[in-house]
């Protein structure tokens, strides 16, 4: 049981909620991009949170499934298709054996992650699933996705069973069976083309400028061609310090916000290096960075303050809701 990978999409990776525990030994933490929509997509397809899941960069690959499977898409609307129809996002989706999914033209938003109830048949690397690029560690074989593999499935988890069993019967006539229940959009991050981004000041921040501490909230920046998983690079304005600054190496995290010599601003991403010599100048809350990595290169991002009791309420506010949400789609599952 498993699937087949008959074209591998742009940058299609195994991911989970990261590799923590190791950045003293200078391992980065990785793991999903949008975090909030691979928990979900975990949650729909009845795993747990911790369980891996595929990550889909904007052209998405050819999957082949050689046996029924019960599946979530979430995140960015890149056209799925099964056996040529349009499959809904955000829903549990039983597909029946010799299925295709495919993708297209991208609608909206950069990242789409796919989970199959029960999970993925490879082994953690350090405690986690996550695919580690640079060091070749954890997803499939420490890389992208290419085509050929085949990535062993175990077969529905406990939770998953239930629903496997009920939308296998519902099928007849179809190659697969889609939920007709989704979860509130209310919950949802509010993803958007050029979004504003709640951030809190930087250690660095009251070494720049008052030119530059106005500008970093009052000016758009477009996030560069150049910009991957370790971080995105901004075009626009540029920031500078008030003057020639020494500043030993520390710690940095995904949503810290560098700025290098040359005043363009670098949003660190989940493949972020473990410490960073650049000033800090802002920090993005961690409720926005699954709409940050939805952005698309080209797109524009601005800043918007806040301070750190409002990002800490907003995060306890995001994980509340995310935990309603499991228990209810978990009385979905063995309804």
């Amino acid at each position: 049981m498993g699937l087949e990978i008959v074209k591998p999409g742009l940058l299609t990776t195994l991911q989970d909620r990261g590799r923590y525990g190791h950045q003293k030994e200078g391992i980065i933490t990785s793991g999903a991009m949008d975090a909030f929509a691979y928990r979900v997509a975990n949650m729909l397809a009845g795993n747990n949170e911790e369980e891996a899941a595929l990550e889909i960069t904007l052209i998405g690959p050819t999957i082949h499934f050689t046996e029924d499977q019960l599946i979530a898409l979430t995140g960015a609307d890149l056209s799925a298709e099964l056996n040529g129809e349009k499959v809904r996002l955000w829903r549990p989706v039983f597909v029946k054996s010799g299925s295709t999914l495919t993708f297209g033209a991208p609608i909206s938003g950069c990242r789409a992650y796919l989970a199959v109830s029960g999970g993925f048949a490879i082994p953690q690397v350090m405690g986690s699933y996550a695919t580690y690029l640079q060091a070749g560690i954890g997803g499939y074989q420490g890389r992208a996705l290419q085509a050929g593999d085949f990535i062993p499935c175990p077969g529905p988890s406990d939770t998953g069973i239930a629903l496997f069993a009920q939308a296998s019967a519902n099928t007849e006539g179809h190659d697969y069976t889609v939920a007709s229940w989704t979860p509130d959009p209310q919950y949802f991050p509010t993803y958007a083309p050029n979004p504003i981004l709640r951030a809190i000041k930087g250690p660095e921040f009251e070494l720049f400028s008052e030119t530059s501490r106005e500008q970093v909230w009052t000016e758009r920046f477009q996030v560069s061609a150049q910009s991957d998983r370790m971080g995105y690079r901004l075009q626009g304005v540029s920031l500078y310090l008030s003057e020639p600054t020494e500043l030993i190496s520390t710690a940095v995290t995904f949503g810290t916000v560098q700025v290098p010599p040359e005043g363009k601003p670098i949003v660190l991403m989940a493949d972020h290096q473990t410490t960073g010599g650049y000033p800090r100048m802002l920090q993005v809350v961690s409720v926005d960075l699954p709409i940050l990595a939805q952005v698309v290169p080209g797109q524009t991002i601005s800043f918007e303050e806040v301070s750190l009791e409002e990002a800490q309420q907003l995060y306890i506010r995001q994980e509340q809701n995310l935990s309603q949400l499991a228990h209810a789609i978990h009385l979905k599952h063995t309804q």
